[in-house]
Formats: C-alpha cells, structure tokens, sequence
C-alpha cells in the first residue's frame, strides 16, 4: 500500500495525497437480500454507476474471502471487505489546538476547526479528527463522547479512558451538560427569547439531511441575538441545545426563518426557494422520481450513459444478436430490472418516512449542486469503457484471512515476517492466497485513459450550468521526509495527473476525474460550540473571528 503525503498549501488547505486503502465492513441491516452493485450505487455517489460495476469486476471487494461479482447478494452476517483509491478531499490549514490536557483526570479538550470530520466517513480518513489526534499528537484512543458536525468548529471534551467516557456520555445523553454555541444567522433575528421545540428526522443520509417532522425526535433550542449587522443583514446569537440532535441548531434556526448565513444545505436559495425552509417542508408523501438528467455540456447516447448501466447493457445485448432462450420475449430478455440510482427511486431509500415531492426536490437539488461543486466529474467517467482490471498498487487481494492480520484497523496485508520460526511468515501467506480466485490485474495504461478521455462526448459550454430550477408550485499523519511537489491552490493535488483535450485531470491510478480545490472560506459555517459545562468542570474557547463587532464579510 503506497503512503499518503501531507502537504500544507499556502492557501489555507491541507492536502493529503491519495492513497490505496483497504477496509473492512459487516453487513448493515438496509443492505441484506440486495445486489452487492445496489448497495454500493446507492449507498456513494462519488463515481459512475458504471465505475461501481467495473470496480466490482476487477475484483477488489471480497465477500467472506471471496471475490464479488456486481451481482452477488448481501447476506446477514458477511464480511465486506474493499480495496479503494482514497481521494481525500482538502480541509482547512488551521490547526487543532489543544485547549486542555488533564493528566490526572485522563481527558482533553480541544478546539476543532470547521472542515475536519470527527470519524472517519466517506472519503476522509487521515484527515478526520480521531486521525489526526493520534498521528500528530500522539493519543491512540480518545472517545469522542461528544460530535460536531465536519462544518462546525468549537470545544469537544475527549476523554481518554473508558470509564470516564461511560461518565460523560452518560451525561450528556441525560442532558446534565450546558452546552453554548454562538452562530451567525440571515437576517434582523428577534431581540426577544426564542425557544424552538420542533421534532428533527434525518431523512437522507448521504447529503445529510434533516427536516422538522411530527415523527422526528424531540429537539429543543433556546436562541438569544448579541448583536444585528444592518451592514451584512446578519444576526449573531448564542445559541443553547438542550437536545443533541444532528443539524439541531441548523435546522431550528431554518425553521424560524433565520438560516445560518453561509450553510451550504440549509442556506441556499436555488435549493430551498425564497422561504429558504421557514416553517418546514410539505410532508405530503410522493412516489413521483426521474432518472438523473446529466448537465448541459454533456451528450451521451444510451451506450455511453455512465449513469444508466441497465440500459446500456440492453444496447449491448442488442448489438450480439437474438440468443435468447425459447418462449422469452424479447422486452424480457434485454430489459432487466432498473436499479434504484437509475431510476431516481434511491433517493428515500433510507428514509424512516416516505418523501414529499418538495423533499424529493431538494435533495435532487443538493445532489446537483455537488456535482457541480466537484466539476460534474461523476459524469465525466471514462475508464469504464476500458477492459482491463482496476490493479491497486502495494495490495495483494483478496486480503489475507483475519488472523494472519493485526487485530483491529484496516485490513492491510501483513509486513513479511523477520522471525523464520514464526508461525505465520510471508511465504505461508502468500501459498495461501495463491490458492484462492484472483482476477487477472491488467492495469489499464496512461494512453489508454487519455485515449479514452479524448472520445468523451462533452460539448464545451461558455460558462457553467445551473442547478435545475424549482418547481413552480413551490460531512492527518505525520507528514514524510519527502513530500510530494504541491500544485497551485485551485489545481487538481497530483502532480501526475492526466489531462484531457477539455482540460479534465485524472488520477494515473485509478482515473478518478479530478476537480479544482474547494475555497477554504467554503470549508465552515458560522456555527462554534463556545462552551460545556460539565462534572469535570466548565471549558471555553475564544470568540471566532467571524462573531466579532464590526466584521466584514468578504463573500
């Protein structure tokens, strides 16, 4: 497994060069009885449907030990195991600092920048809190008894053993913690007390989205204004949760009519209408959906759609001739079923409550506006139409069996054995896995993709598109000796990156389209926990810049 550089851009971003990274995952609940290619479309939405399934036909997921193919089923009880190119994506420069180191009492407090995730989830790792906390600063374990959000900046209380942890989470799921966070929210916020006390229900995880909903869990929010800038049509309030609900206070603040001022979900005009979310959303269930529509600039046919794999298949079964078996229609033999992402029917699948079409609505909308935000490079996918496998480099798959692996983790292969009286030595590892399926590893070549990149029917627009209209009706290691070279703020982090005659890059190793950097004033909300108060005591962090009398918003 080659490692992963960081490297600091004069910018405010912090970039960690990709890597390849293999990770182990039981069966969830929601995933049992569907195809391994379903769960994996819906459950990411970083690549191509038609990346999953080349992804899945190289061989790197396994399945108990064994290789999965695109429709293998999901069973209770199985081990996932997954070989992936991790893309990072950049968070801010700003350190974590240490607030508190209490030896005697065996916990810290820390003051987390916005942008760094507590876990790691979805595409960080290396730069997720729990990460960095023990790679640069050297805490194995911490437990996080306490989250904020990968926006949200401000005090966490960490301790540092499982008996205290037991302590503080129990206090604070009883709600013996007073907690205070100071926000930065649209618009004249009232002079007087406000108290919210609407119930939140996460209806779509992967935006991570939450709405008011009579069949959420209870919520409530006490919210009192510091000070109005007429100048920037803001108010800063200091907000206290009595609940812990994820988006609590982002979401009440939206249901009042006073969003914070920069959220990207809960903020934004273009996905929410002039009310921006005031008083909730309609809750009429829908079972209304549409296929996703790829952008403007892009013109694909049914056998180059990367987003329409079912179909595709169909054009190909088509073009071999009619082999089908007697008494088959044809409409039976060349249509299968449609996948959830195909059709647009994954969005709700992990609802605990049916969607309205209004909800459908905005999470189309969100969709598309990170598409747009990544450079739409979900749809530029073009290794897809290679034929050779996905090879990680430094990763022998299928991954060795559990226990010739270090406990706990990710599932890397084991370092060959200096002791020739081990038990377990390279060499009786490596007989092991040459006796078990390995699919041929044929790395497609840097040719092959710009060859591929060049054919791509993209039809260049003079400036970008726009998310769809509403309807009418309405989430670091110690750096190496020698770091790799850094580009430019807003270029792609690979040095050796491919291009194509667009001026798409892509990763050499994985091909993965690659999109200019995230602005780092676009990597946090004006939302800071500011102070808990706690048996073990009461802690604060300063005010943030943002929150201060007289400051200017450059937006």
């Amino acid at each position: 497994m080659g490692s992963a550089t960081t490297n600091t851009v004069p910018s405010g971003l912090k970039k960690i060069s990709p890597y390849w990274y293999p990770y182990t995952t039981m069966a969830k609940g929601r995933w049992l009885g569907r195809e391994i290619l379903e769960v994996v479309s819906t459950e990411f939405r970083d690549r191509s449907m038609e990346f999953y399934r080349y992804a899945l036909e190289s061989g790197v997921t396994t399945i108990n030990g064994k290789v999965a193919k695109p429709d293998t089923i999901v069973r209770n009880g199985d081990r996932i195991e997954n070989v992936s190119h991790r893309h990072e994506p950049p968070v801010t420069s700003t350190p974590v600092r240490i607030v508190l180191h209490d030896k005697e009492r065996d916990f810290i407090v820390i003051d987390k920048p916005g942008s760094i995730p507590v876990h790691a989830a979805g595409r960080y790792f290396r730069n997720s809190l729990v990460e960095i906390l023990k790679n640069d600063f050297g805490f194995e374990k911490v437990y996080t008894v306490n989250r904020l959000d990968r926006l949200t900046s401000g005090l966490m209380i960490l301790p540092l053993n499982p008996a205290l942890a037991t302590t503080l989470s129990r206090e604070f799921v009883n709600g013996e913690v007073r907690k205070e966070y100071v926000a930065r929210c649209k618009g004249e916020f009232p002079e007087e007390e406000i108290v919210c006390e609407e119930p939140l229900l996460t209806v779509d995880r992967q935006m991570g989205l939450n709405i008011v909903h009579p069949e959420g869990k209870h919520a409530k929010t006490i919210f009192n204004r510091v000070r109005y800038d007429a100048n920037t049509d803001t108010s800063v309030l200091r907000c206290r949760p009595l609940t812990g609900r994820s988006h609590q206070i982002r979401v009440h603040l939206q249901c009042l009519g006073f969003p914070i001022a920069n959220d990207p979900i809960y903020s934004d005009v273009r996905i929410w209408g002039e009310k921006l979310g005031k008083g909730g959303v309609d809750l009429v269930p829908s079972e209304e959906r549409a296929a996703p529509q790829a952008p403007a600039q892009f013109q694909f046919d049914a056998a180059t759609n990367p987003e329409a794999i079912t179909l595709r298949s169909e054009v190909n079964a088509s073009s071999k001739g009619d082999d089908r078996p007697q008494g088959v229609n044809a409409e039976e033999a060349t249509r299968p079923k449609l996948l959830p992402r195909e059709t647009g029917h994954d969005i709700g699948m992990g609802s605990p409550v049916p969607l309205s079409a209004e909800a459908v609505g905005i999470i189309t909308r969100l969709r598309n506006m990170k598409d747009e935000a990544e450079d739409w490079g979900r749809w530029r996918d073009v290794v897809f139409r290679a034929k050779a496998a996905l090879s990680p480099k430094g990763v022998t798959i299928p991954l060795p069996p559990q226990n010739k692996r270090k406990r706990g983790g990710p599932a890397f292969a084991p370092p060959p054995d200096p002791d020739p009286s081990s038990a377990i030595s390279a060499e009786a590892v490596e007989m092991e896995l040459s006796t078990q399926e390995v699919l041929p590893r044929n790395q497609i070549t840097a040719e092959d993709v710009a060859k591929l990149a060049a054919q791509s029917s993209v039809v260049p627009l003079p400036t970008p598109p726009s998310v769809p209209p509403l309807p009418a009706t309405s989430e670091t290691p110690t750096p190496d000796p020698t770091p790799l070279p850094v580009a430019e703020s807003s270029a792609p982090v690979m040095a050796d990156s491919l291009s194509d005659e667009n001026g798409m890059h892509y990763c050499p190793e994985c091909f993965v389209p690659l999109h200019p950097d995230p602005k780092p004033e676009s990597l946090y909300i004006f939302l800071h926990a500011l102070k808990y108060t706690t048996s073990l005591g009461s802690f604060e962090t300063g005010m943030p810049e943002w929150a201060a009398e007289g400051w200017k918003w450059e937006r």
